[in-house]
């Protein structure tokens, strides 16, 4: 290792130095966590399966010099990379590899957190599940889970969760005690070390969960991006399937697309798999995904994703695009349906974004898709370095706009090779 290494990052030849502190996933220890996160805290394997590895063909273009304007800045795809804390990027255009670069020491084997764009892939398992008439997005979640008619979640349907519209109430941040988003960051089993100085939170995801009895507005009647959240679906999933996340996540999708490496994901101390920000794979098997989806829920003949699911998530009602007005600083135009958002309600492309600048872009329009992960630096730490009330809008506001800034780049690769005929 060279002599930039940092004093906290493993080192062969200096045994016992520095560790990286409780929170391991917060800058700038993530440059180096989002890669090896099963280092640090419980995970369980998702296989691949025994069969084939689904060939993503390559037809590679240089991207890097097509130029776009965003937050008042011109800048090359290249230049943009290189400043976004870019782990991985890949294109996907017509079903091959148009672009593919690794940054950052990160290999085509390594797996990346996806952070909440695990969301869409959670969201993506209910789909499968719903097609077998397991799930019914119109029945109350109590339905499923029972238990939970003692909590907030009494009277809100599976597709509220789905949409991030039941009211219940989950109060944030994540660094701050006692908030409902902090106890469930300990309750995930990311910050165990953390958690010891906690003896009355929650042990687990299910207890976070069987905490929450305040709702602050009728469900269905506003978005509210609620992130812990998403695990009430996992908890409906294994409930009507007899089986675990990991498990159901091999046999429904990973093995059926032909994953070429086996992915993880988090787990709590009760073996729950964090559905909401918890899956860690490899770059080319997140543009697998991509395409399985690009392809209608098909591959090599076989239906694996329903195909009116895929159509149904991207044409969202009117309803949805006007409660979510107003409610974040990054979609001003958008929606968010079926745990994917919906950047925009003319080409009704899909994305799926997560902390840290993970991206999943997907426009079936164009038979085009993009997969970014990134390292971005931490909002929360930057609050604590930068006190102040009007710093931390600053940075929830520069978060937001390098956020916009990726999708007004991918846009612009995306105009640059989409045809024509594929503009329809």
């Amino acid at each position: 290792m060279n002599s930039s290494t940092p004093d906290w990052q493993p080192n062969p030849m200096r045994p016992g130095g520095p560790m990286i502190p409780t929170r391991w996933d917060v800058s700038p220890y993530n440059r180096w966590t989002f890669q090896r996160v099963r280092e640090w805290t419980p995970t369980a394997t998702i296989w691949r399966g025994p069969g084939p590895i689904l060939p993503l063909p390559q037809r590679l273009t240089d991207v890097d010099g097509i130029e776009f304007e965003a937050n008042g800045r011109r800048s090359t795809i290249g230049e943009f990379l290189d400043r976004s804390y870019t782990d991985g990027f890949l294109v996907l255009h017509r079903g091959e590899i148009v672009a593919e670069k690794y940054m950052n020491g990160l290999q085509p084997h390594t797996p990346h957190l996806a952070m909440s764009v695990s969301k869409s892939f959670t969201g993506t398992l209910v789909g499968i599940l719903v097609h077998k008439g397991l799930i019914n997005p119109n029945n109350l979640v109590t339905q499923y889970l029972p238990e939970l008619e003692a909590t907030a979640y009494r009277g809100a349907k599976v597709q509220h969760v789905l949409d991030m519209t039941a009211g219940v109430k989950i109060q944030g941040p994540y660094n701050e005690p006692s908030t409902h988003a902090h106890m469930f960051q300990l309750a995930t089993g990311w910050w165990p070390l953390e958690a010891a100085q906690y003896p009355h939170c929650p042990k687990n995801t299910w207890e976070a969960i069987l905490r929450l009895t305040e709702q602050e507005a009728p469900h269905g009647a506003q978005f509210d991006y609620r992130s812990p959240e998403n695990n009430v679906l996992g908890f409906i999933m294994q409930r009507v399937t007899g089986k675990t996340i990991p498990e159901l996540f091999s046999s429904e999708l990973w093995a059926p697309m032909g994953a070429e490496e086996d992915a993880y994901i988090t787990v709590d101390r009760g073996g729950f798999a964090c559905t909401d920000g918890g899956l860690n794979a490899t770059l080319r098997d997140y543009a697998r995904f991509a395409l399985l989806h690009l392809r209608g829920g098909k591959i090599n003949g076989r239906q694996i994703i329903p195909g009116e699911w895929i159509q149904e998530t991207r044409t969202a009602s009117n309803h949805l695009f006007q409660i979510y007005q107003g409610s974040t600083d990054y979609l001003p135009k958008g929606a968010y349906h079926n745990t994917f958002w919906i950047e925009d309600p003319e080409r009704r492309a899909i994305w799926c974004l997560g902390h840290g600048g993970q991206h999943l872009y997907i426009d079936p329009e164009g038979d085009f898709a993009a997969v970014k992960v990134s390292y971005w630096p931490d909002a929360w730490k930057l609050k604590e370095m930068t006190p102040g009330r009007e710093s931390a809008r600053e940075i929830d506001l520069q978060a937001s706009a390098i956020s916009m800034e990726a999708i007004v780049a991918i846009h612009a690769i995306r105009d640059a090779l989409v045809g024509p005929v594929d503009k329809r």
